[in-house]
């Protein structure tokens, strides 16, 4: 499918974009001293080699009292000359870049910003930041704005294209536009006008110490999504109050970071928040940016199609795939790498205060690393044993140098643990990266053979000049519990691979993250299908009241019981949605809980107050069904037979130890410069 309207060029007041892709700002931590470094560098270098049009840079701090972590500056002329460099790569690579001048206000956290007290419209408490600003002064409010022109200053020497103002998320200038968060009775506090003053305000001296031609965007937020907050026709208002400002483009996103409304994640449907954009699109004449969950040329381009905006902002999908453009330009929607709505190696290495990394990327954040990796001295002839992720990630870097690789899977599909990781609610977007893999392998030529089992016997001499074992995980593990003939005892993976069927009264035993999500699968199973919902809003033959009901309760009891605390096992940030789902769709939860026994159709399970209280209390539960989701044995056998029989032989991925999906494609890139780098 050709994708016209997404590689037609667009003006943003005077500036031409090649197309219509724009990458937002995200903060990768890539820059400790605010300094553009080499990472940064090459990082963003190489995303313009990928096509993008506009590559939005941020964001970036202006003053002391602002910034978050590792962020870039421009809070005075020393950071210039090393943004300049950077953005004369940029323009050689055929992109154009613009930086977004940030300022947290009550969301900047005391120990990014040398221990000073974050400064806001009110002294409201954040718990984002897990602190109390003080009140910004009339004349503080004044010098923010001089810093935040004074920096823009800086972008235009530097090289910038185009200066966008952080307006979304939660950030200073939401919190001057929220009634919430805004409780001043002075000018800047109290009706519209005067909620939206500093932000007029601040646009108008940029445009002033810019000049009128030098391009102005905006990061709005499309819906606080938070109660009591602003609306989207409050967004829709203050758009129009921007383009009077001298707005020249507005980047459409969802709410708040405090908002209980998944935005980034797989819960949010592709280009789920575009009837956002939209409304805003509506009401101006300026161009509009529509965000959010757009991993897709597809959706991207019946986006515009629909005028719901003039131009899309890909910010992690370009983090997972580099050349995301150059493959939908040319069609080859099949090779993108999608982005898969995880925020494991993104959103969770940020609480960490950690560089950003991808799980289906295992490069992202090391091009610096990589840009003088040797190519290899001699063609090799590889196997490969496995087809999960570890297994053809590695298939897929080495036959990409030149190596003639052959891929040999046990069953009948790729992916592995991917598939099952696809099922639970939220992560179907797992299952483009099975179709990733196999696209990639067909391009590659990669000889992938299925139903073939590895063994001793078959690999005896074997004239492969180097062997990889992928296996993954063996069975899953079982641990001992006194239940009766009663129930019926399955594993996580009998669930998610459909092999079984679970009762209406389930105990899933281990409440880690493969514990949480098959529990939420099974619980979701007992309500109402999105297609069902649709079918009844659409004939309006239930009422709405026990239609919400129906969506939010399930006819399936579902249990679940650790000796930890249950959702430990999430990566930070990424667990509250199904935690929170469980919750709604009734299941319950036991924490510091052992199953004392199972017997007749009952379970007896004692539960401590605390992880280390000695009192307990002793609840009973109806079960038909246990689902145990303890882990998984690695399956390591092969490897060591093939090391033990002196071949040459790696091992990788769950194989080594179980890990995740992230862990397993990074190891695999690993392991293919490493080889690289001795002339594999």
């Amino acid at each position: 499918m050709k994708h016209e309207r997404l590689f037609t060029p667009i003006q943003v007041n005077g500036l031409e974009l090649k197309n219509r892709v724009l990458m937002p700002a995200l903060n990768n931590l890539y820059t400790p001293d605010g300094y553009a470094t080499d990472r940064f560098n090459q990082y963003y270098w190489r995303r313009a080699e990928g096509g993008i049009g506009l590559i939005i840079v941020g964001g970036c701090r202006f003053d002391k009292y602002g910034g978050s972590y590792h962020m870039p500056s421009l809070a005075d002329d020393s950071f210039i000359p090393g943004y300049k460099a950077f953005t004369d790569g940029i323009h050689e690579r055929g992109a154009k870049v613009g930086v977004q001048l940030f300022h947290a206000g009550r969301y900047a956290q005391p120990s990014a910003n040398d221990g000073l007290t974050p400064l806001a419209p009110s002294a409201v408490y954040s718990g984002y930041s897990r602190a109390t600003p003080e009140e910004l002064t009339v004349d503080e409010i004044h010098g923010i704005q001089r810093e935040w022109a004074d920096a823009a200053v800086r972008a235009k020497k530097a090289g910038f294209d185009l200066v966008e103002i952080l307006a979304s998320a939660g950030y200073l200038i939401c919190q001057f536009l929220s009634p919430l968060t805004n409780l001043r009775t002075d000018e800047y506090g109290g009706s519209w006008e005067n909620r939206t003053r500093f932000a007029r305000e601040t646009v108008a001296a940029i445009r002033q110490a810019v000049g009128p031609d030098y391009p102005l965007s905006m990061r709005i937020a499309g819906n606080d999504l938070v109660p009591g907050s602003n609306t989207t026709d409050d967004a829709v208002n203050f758009a129009k109050d921007m383009e009077k400002a001298g707005i020249d483009l507005l980047n459409v996103t969802g709410g708040w970071h405090e908002s209980k409304v998944p935005q980034i994640t797989g819960d949010l449907p592709r280009g789920g928040f575009d009837f956002i954009a939209a409304a805003v699109k509506d009401a101006v004449s300026i161009p509009v940016a529509c965000g959010n969950r757009i991993n897709d040329p597809k959706a991207a381009e019946r986006i515009l199609a629909l005028g719901c905006a003039d131009m899309v902002s890909l910010g992690r999908p370009s983090i997972a795939d580099p050349d995301w453009c150059r493959k939908a330009q040319a069609g080859d929607d099949d090779l993108i790498r999608r982005c898969l709505g995880c925020n494991q190696g993104c959103l969770a290495n940020s609480f960490f205060n950690k560089p950003v990394e991808c799980l289906v990327n295992g490069r992202a954040g090391r091009e610096y690393e990589l840009k003088d990796l040797p190519l290899p001295k001699e063609k090799k002839k590889i196997l490969v044993i496995g087809g999960g992720p570890a297994g053809c990630e590695f298939a897929i870097q080495a036959a990409s140098r030149g190596h003639s690789v052959e891929l040999w899977e046990k069953s009948d599909r790729l992916g592995g643990q991917v598939n099952l990781a696809a099922v639970p609610p939220g992560k179907q977007e797992f299952f483009t990266l099975v179709d990733y893999f196999r696209s990639m392998l067909k391009r590659l030529n990669v000889n992938v053979i299925y139903n073939r089992e590895a063994t001793k016997t078959k690999l005896a001499g074997a004239d492969y000049d180097v062997i990889v074992t992928a296996c993954g995980r063996g069975k899953a593990k079982q641990i001992p519990l006194d239940i009766d003939d009663s129930v019926e005892v399955l594993s996580y993976i009998d669930i998610l691979t459909g092999e079984k069927e679970a009762g209406r009264n389930v105990i899933v035993v281990g409440g880690g993250t493969v514990g949480c999500e098959t529990a939420l699968y099974m619980a979701r199973e007992g309500s109402i299908s999105a297609d069902q919902l649709h079918h009844i809003l659409t004939y309006g033959y239930m009422p709405v009241d026990r239609t919400l009901k129906l969506m939010n309760s399930s006819r399936r009891k579902v249990t679940v019981v650790d000796i930890i605390k249950v959702g430990k096992g999430f990566k930070a940030g990424t667990g509250w949605v199904v935690m929170g789902d469980l919750k709604r769709m009734g299941a319950s939860i036991y924490s510091f809980a052992s199953t004392q026994y199972i017997r007749d159709g009952q379970a007896v399970i004692d539960v401590k107050k605390s992880k280390d209280s000695e009192e307990t209390e002793r609840v009973t539960v109806p079960v038909d069904t246990v689902v145990m989701a303890v882990g998984a044995y690695p399956s390591d056998g092969l490897y060591k037979e093939l090391e033990q029989a002196g071949l040459p032989v790696y091992n990788l991925g769950d194989a080594t130890g179980i890990g995740d999906v992230q862990s397993a494609i990074t190891g695999a890139d690993k392991l293919a410069e490493e080889l690289t780098g001795q002339g594999f």
